[in-house]
């Protein structure tokens, strides 16, 4: 998400004509478009070593333990500050 951003701020200032990435034009266009060709290299690395399915299954289990912790409370079976017997 970070390159994304950095390649529309840089999109803005070239084509908003306030900064000059480069003398020759197609170098400040292959600069200011990089940042998306990282991003895609990111998410693409990201898919293929399993990263995103990991943190999307973390996040479940961490989801999974909070509801199950409130069914818990709400049936007077758990408390947190107390210890089970």
């Amino acid at each position: 998400m970070v390159f994304v951003l950095i390649g529309v701020l840089c999109v803005v200032l070239r084509l908003g004509g306030w900064v000059q990435f480069h003398q020759d034009d197609l170098w400040a266009w292959v600069i200011v478009l990089s940042p998306f060709a990282l991003a895609a290299a990111w998410w693409a690395w990201a898919d293929a070593s399993g990263l995103t399915q990991r943190k999307a299954m973390q996040s479940m289990d961490e989801r999974k333990a909070a509801r199950r912790e409130q069914q818990m409370e709400a049936l007077g079976q758990f408390r947190p500050g107390k210890k089970k017997r």
